[in-house]
């Protein structure tokens, strides 16, 4: 039965996407396009691939197992189509990276913009999301995670700054009113700042490390903000509404300015910066091996693809 590869693959990101329209926006078409193209593959089939509503769009039974064996073989497709990358004077294509916010943020400004100066025939697209997700099927090429979260079995390369800590901060009128803390369990008498993962889990315990001690507390405050919308938690914490603790990097410039007061600065948790991480394949699709490659080159020392979790 001949299939049109342009319809499956159609299939595969609306399935991957939940939506036509998301997957326009992921796949650069229309939705309608997408639409006709996943209406013709069910015909040709005879049998529905999707479930549509209103509102989402989910695959069936059928659908599900024809994603589960298709994703792979058209990643393959993808991978022997990009060989003739090699025989060009520039590597072209896309790149699709899983990032958290945090990254997205705070280590993606220094690296995208001449990244893509120096490759002006690759797109980059950026899935940004602080959730656990399969990078592979998501339809990504590789992801940025922190240690802890690294998936298995993959190549992982560091990426942006190796030493980053969390930071505990406040106004200065908060700790007039409410006192400084001295340890981090003061913390549980104090009004402090909570976010809340995808998951549904709070950003806390909150974690602390002083002379090989640990201590963990679990604080709990006026306000919980979803992880992703730290603007807003960063806003309440200067107007004096509570204790924030964040990323060290992301508070600098309230730190800097006066807005927010270090507190407990010498209890500030130390950790590993992030990786880059993708499948150990022997053949890089040549948008990512470029991404590695410039990786490489501003990090002396570092041998791309060099260590595996």
């Amino acid at each position: 039965m001949a299939m049109d590869l342009a319809d499956l693959a159609a299939f595969v990101t609306v399935a991957r996407s939940g939506g036509f329209r998301e997957g326009a926006r992921a796949g650069g078409g229309s939705a309608s396009s997408l639409s006709e193209a996943v209406r013709r593959l069910e015909t040709r089939l005879g049998v529905r691939l999707l479930n549509r509503t209103t509102r989402s769009v989910a695959p069936t039974e059928a659908g599900a197992r024809l994603l589960e064996r298709l994703g792979p073989a058209l990643g393959e497709v993808e991978a022997a189509l990009d060989v003739v990358n090699g025989f060009r004077d520039r590597p072209a294509g896309t790149l699709r990276l899983n990032v958290p916010l945090s990254a997205a943020r705070l280590v993606l400004p220094a690296i995208v913009p001449p990244f893509l100066a120096a490759y002006p025939e690759i797109r980059l697209e950026l899935v940004v999301e602080d959730g656990f997700v399969d990078m592979l099927a998501a339809g990504c090429d590789a992801g940025i995670r922190y240690d802890e979260r690294l998936e298995q079995d993959m190549i992982a390369v560091p990426i942006g700054p190796r030493r980053q800590r969390f930071a505990t901060a406040a106004a200065p009128s908060y700790l007039d009113r409410r006192g400084r803390p001295d340890h981090p369990r003061d913390l549980l008498d104090h009004e402090c700042l909570l976010g809340r993962f995808p998951s549904g889990s709070l950003t806390a315990p909150w974690e602390f490390e002083r002379a090989g001690e640990i201590v963990r507390v679990d604080p709990s405050g006026p306000l919980i903000v979803r992880v992703g919308a730290s603007d807003l938690t960063i806003a309440a914490a200067v107007a004096g509404t509570g204790i924030i603790h964040l990323f060290e990097d992301w508070l600098r410039p309230q730190l800097e300015s006066g807005a927010l007061e270090p507190v407990l600065e010498p209890w500030w948790q130390v950790f590993s910066g992030p990786f880059l991480y993708f499948p150990g394949r022997r053949h890089l699709p040549a948008p990512l091996r470029a991404f590695v490659d410039f990786i490489a080159a501003r990090t002396p020392g570092l041998i791309p693809a060099a260590r595996t979790p």
